[in-house]
C-alpha cells in the first residue's frame, strides 16, 4: 500500500478541545501548559503512515503511548550522573561536589534539565551510591534531616510519578538511610527500585527494603542477576514503569502492540499467529524506525544537548523498545469456545508462551536503526498499561480476580514470561499488613522467585494509602480529590484514578493474609 501524509487521526484540532484545556479546574497551572505543548506538536505530521499502519491505529492494535506526532526528544534518557559527581557541570556552571549538600544541589539542579516524554526526568540515578561518598563526617540524623528536604523536594517538583531512583545492589550506609527517610515520608516520587543481585545483597537490605514497601509501597524489587547482562558498562538503569534500559543512554521511542485488541482481527489461532501477528509487528517496526530517523537526522536533540557534549549520554547507548500488553485477553479472546482463561488453564499459558515465542521471533527479524549497542535489534519491553484501557490487562499479567490461589503458583507464572522483556516487565502483589512480622519468610519468597526466573516484583500492604496502579505510584487520598473535582498536584495522579476505577484494582488478591 502506498504512504500518505494522514495520520491516523485529524490533525486540526478543534477550538473547543484548546479552550477546554485552557479552562480545565481539576488541572494546574504547569498541567495545563504541558497539555496546551502536547496539542501544538500534534498539529505536525512529520511520520508517513500507510493504510495498513491507520488501520491498526484506528483499531487500537497499535498505540504510539502519546509520545505525539513530531518526536523532538528521546521518550526515556538515562544520563550517567556519576559524571556530574566527578566532573561538575559547565553548562550548568557547577563544580565538582566536595560535600553532601553540593552533592544534592547539583543533583537538583541537573534534574531539572533532563527532558523525556513526561517532561519531567523518569530516571534519578543510583541515589545511593551517588550520594554515600559524601556522608563522612556526618550524623545519621544530619544526613537524614537533609534527604528528607531533597525527597520531598523531588516529590513536590517533579509532578509526574513516572520517576525512578535506584538503590543497591550493595548496602551502603546512604542505603540504610534513605530506606529510613522514605518509609516516613510515603510519597509517590520517586519511585524507588533496589537492585537485588544473589551475590552482592546483604539480607538486611533485601528486609529493609521489603519493610518500607509494606509501609510506603516503595522500593520495588529488581532481579540483578537477571538483568546485569543486558547492556555493557556502565550497565542498566530503571526508568518510568519498570523500564531495563542501558546508563548513559535510554530509548529512543516505544510503540506498544495491543494483543487484545489484535484478537478481534482473526477467525482463527493459525490465521493470528502466521498472518495477523507478523503483518501488525512488521507496521510497528516500521512506524518506529521513522521515528527514530525523525529524532536522529531532524530534531536536533542531540546537536542542541549538554547532557551529549558534556558526555551524560550518548546516541550511541539508545535503544528502541517494543512495547506488548494485553496478553491474557487475547489469549482468552482466542479460546472463549473452549472456555479456557489465561493463568488458569494449561492449555491457554501454552497458547501465550507460543504467541511470545511469535512476538520474540518477528521482531528479531527487523533491524532497529540508531541501535548499535543492541546490534540494531529492537527490545522487547512488557508496557504496563493506560488509563484508557479497559478489558486490556498490564503487559503479561494475570487479570484482576483470575489470580491464582496460590501464591506460588502466581510467580511461577510470571516467571514462565519474564524472560521474554530484557527491556523490562514487572508483577505487582498487594500483601496481608500482618507480614511485616515475618520479613525473612518474605525475603525467601522474593530470592525463590527470582531463582525460578521472576524479573521484577512489587508489593504494597493491603492497608496502605499509597498504591502502585500499573507500575507507577499514586495515593488513594489525591484520588478521591481527583474524584472531587480537586486539583491534584501529579498529573499522574488522574491516569491512576481512572485506571484503578475502571480496572477494579482494588480487587487485586491480597497474599499471604
Amino acid at each position: 500500500m502506498g504512504k500518505t501524509n494522514t495520520y491516523y487521526k485529524k490533525n486540526k484540532v478543534d477550538e473547543k478541545v484548546i479552550y477546554d484545556a485552557l479552562t480545565s479546574k481539576k488541572r494546574t497551572h504547569e498541567q495545563k501548559v504541558l497539555d496546551l505543548a502536547h496539542l501544538a506538536e500534534n498539529q505536525l505530521n512529520v511520520i508517513p503512515l500507510d493504510e495498513k499502519q491507520i488501520h491498526y491505529f484506528e483499531t487500537g492494535a497499535i498505540n504510539d503511548l502519546f509520545e505525539g506526532h513530531a518526536p523532538y526528544r528521546c521518550r526515556y534518557i538515562m544520563p550517567e550522573y556519576e559524571l556530574l559527581m566527578k566532573n561538575g557541570s559547565k553548562f550548568l556552571r557547577l563544580e565538582k561536589p566536595k560535600n553532601l549538600d553540593e552533592a544534592i544541589f547539583a543533583l537538583m539542579s541537573i534534574y531539572h534539565h533532563v527532558p523525556s516524554i513526561t517532561s519531567f526526568p523518569v530516571y534519578l540515578g543510583n541515589l545511593d551510591a551517588l550520594l554515600d561518598p559524601f556522608m563522612d563526617g556526618l550524623s545519621d540524623e544530619e544526613i537524614k534531616s537533609k534527604l528528607r528536604l531533597f525527597l520531598n523536594f523531588l516529590d513536590r517538583t517533579i509532578t509526574d510519578s513516572f520517576c525512578h531512583a535506584n538503590l543497591g545492589p550493595k548496602y551502603l550506609r546512604a542505603t540504610r538511610l534513605i530506606l529510613e527517610v522514605e518509609k516516613e515520608l510515603n510519597n509517590t516520587v520517586p519511585n524507588f527500585t533496589i537492585k537485588y543481585n544473589s551475590k552482592v545483597t546483604d539480607d538486611e537490605f533485601l528486609k529493609q527494603a521489603i519493610d518500607c514497601s509494606l509501609k510506603c509501597s516503595n522500593p520495588a524489587i529488581c532481579n540483578d542477576d537477571a538483568n546485569c547482562n543486558n547492556y555493557e558498562k556502565p550497565g542498566y538503569g530503571i526508568s518510568s514503569c519498570y523500564n531495563i534500559l542501558p546508563v548513559r543512554g535510554g530509548a529512543y521511542t516505544l510503540t506498544r502492540l495491543t494483543l487484545t485488541k489484535l484478537a478481534y482481527e482473526t477467525k482463527d489461532i493459525e490465521e493470528f499467529i502466521n498472518v495477523i501477528l507478523p503483518d501488525c509487528i512488521e507496521c510497528i517496526t516500521r512506524y518506529e524506525n521513522d521515528r527514530v530517523s525523525f529524532l536522529v537526522e531532524k530534531s536536533g536533540f542531540f546537536e542542541s544537548s549538554f547532557l551529549v557534549d558534556e558526555g551524560l549520554i550518548d546516541r550511541n547507548r539508545f535503544v528502541i523498545m517494543f512495547g506488548v500488553t494485553g496478553l491474557a485477553e487475547c489469549v482468552n479472546k482466542l479460546l472463549e469456545d473452549k472456555g479456557l482463561k489465561y493463568g488458569r488453564d494449561e492449555e491457554a499459558d501454552k497458547l501465550a508462551q507460543r504467541i511470545m515465542d511469535k512476538v520474540r521471533d518477528e521482531v528479531g527479524k527487523y533491524e532497529a536503526r540508531y541501535s548499535p549497542l543492541t546490534n540494531n535489534k529492537f527490545m522487547l519491553h512488557a508496557q504496563v498499561g493506560l488509563d484508557s484501557d479497559i478489558g486490556v490487562t498490564s503487559g503479561v499479567r494475570i487479570p484482576v480476580g483470575d489470580e491464582p490461589e496460590s501464591f506460588v503458583a502466581h510467580l511461577k507464572h510470571s516467571a514462565i514470561f519474564h524472560k521474554y522483556f530484557p527491556a523490562g516487565v514487572g508483577d505487582i502483589f498487594p500483601i496481608a499488613p500482618n507480614v511485616v512480622h515475618n520479613l525473612d519468610s518474605m525475603a525467601d519468597l522474593v530470592k525463590g522467585a527470582f531463582k525460578e526466573g521472576v524479573h521484577y516484583m512489587s508489593f504494597y500492604s493491603g492497608d496502605t494509602d499509597v498504591v502502585r496502579i500499573t507500575g507507577y505510584l499514586v495515593k488513594i487520598s489525591e484520588m478521591n480529590k481527583y474524584f472531587d473535582e480537586e486539583a491534584v498536584i501529579k498529573q499522574t495522579t488522574a491516569l491512576g484514578a481512572e485506571n484503578y476505577k475502571s480496572s477494579h484494582l482494588e480487587r487485586r488478591k491480597v497474599r499471604l493474609g
